[in-house]
């Protein structure tokens, strides 16, 4: 039984094997093959914009918002005085966005390895980037994170893995691996933090690969501290984890009062989704979370990696 309208043209993608999210298509902006993946532009009637990459949801105009500043302020204000940022991947702009927000920052380094969906949402997405890929601070590079971060010297303060899921045969699957978290921490300086995406957390698929990703990072770094957001253009919660070594801040004990006067002092826009009772809720992760992660014995390395459904 199908509900949907044949006179629309829909959206839909797996969220799992079982389950479907559809949204109408007002147009289909762009559509094609880049060297490492399949991309999609289209203007949706429930989360405008869309970027879609190997049919799975990117990002959203309705939302984008929640995603970016849940992924970047935390570490940006845990950290005392965040001047070198690396973004791994962030095609549309919308990550580097976030960094800039903070006048500490110095230098901006973002590496994605696909050109083409760069510029691409350069030009189709300019509500997410705001003119940010214009700003002195940044560098963007084109190549492999990896590669880039084998003969990287000068340490950051900050790195931000905002890459697409570790799907089989994708661009980004070695980027959740032990060996990329052992080489992100040896190009962090001692208190730097870095944080990564890391996938669904709903009660049906937390371990579809949140869970091994939180195990890993735990191999690697002295303190890790996962977080979620609900998503809607996702239909589900989403994850993210930050990390450090021992004497980096653990992003989790800032108080709702400290994420509160650190945003007044440090950011230079209003945000619309991140204050400190946002961050209370985020990292108050929920039992099952907790204690799916504690239960979890799978480690990602290049030769055992993980891929997402």
């Amino acid at each position: 039984m199908n509900g949907l309208s044949p006179r629309t043209l829909w959206y839909m993608e797996y969220l799992t094997p079982d389950l479907v999210q559809a949204s109408s298509v007002r147009q289909v902006i762009y559509e094609g093959d880049t060297p490492y993946q399949h991309v999609q532009v289209l203007e949706t009637g429930s989360f405008g914009r869309m970027l879609v990459l190997d049919g799975k949801t990117q990002s959203s105009e309705s939302d984008e918002w929640v995603y970016h500043e849940a992924l970047v302020q935390p570490v940006m204000l845990a950290h005392a005085d965040p001047r070198r940022v690396m973004v791994a991947g962030g095609g549309e702009g919308a990550t580097i966005r976030e960094v800039l927000r903070h006048d500490s920052v110095e230098e901006v380094v973002m590496v994605d390895l696909d050109k083409a969906v760069v510029d691409l949402c350069k030009e189709h997405l300019p509500e997410h980037h705001r003119g940010a890929f214009d700003d002195p601070r940044v560098t963007l590079l084109h190549e492999d994170a990896l590669a880039y971060l084998e003969r990287r010297e000068t340490p950051f303060d900050i790195i931000i893995i905002d890459v697409p899921d570790p799907l089989e045969g994708g661009p980004a699957y070695l980027l959740f691996t032990v060996e990329f978290y052992e080489l992100v921490r040896a190009r962090l300086a001692p208190d730097g933090l870095m944080v990564a995406q890391s996938g669904p957390t709903g009660p049906t698929n937390v371990r579809e690969v949140f869970t091994a990703i939180a195990q890993t990072m735990q191999r690697v770094f002295d303190h890790t501290s996962g977080y979620h957001t609900h998503i809607p253009s996702f239909g589900m919660t989403w994850g993210f984890i930050a990390c450090g070594s021992a004497a980096a801040p653990n992003v989790s004990a800032m108080s709702e009062s400290e994420v509160d006067s650190r945003v007044c002092e440090r950011v230079v826009s209003p945000l619309r989704f991140y204050d400190g009772a946002a961050h209370r809720g985020m990292f108050g992760l929920p039992k099952y979370v907790r204690e799916a992660v504690a239960a979890e014995t799978r480690i990602i390395t290049r030769d055992n990696p993980i891929y997402a459904v």
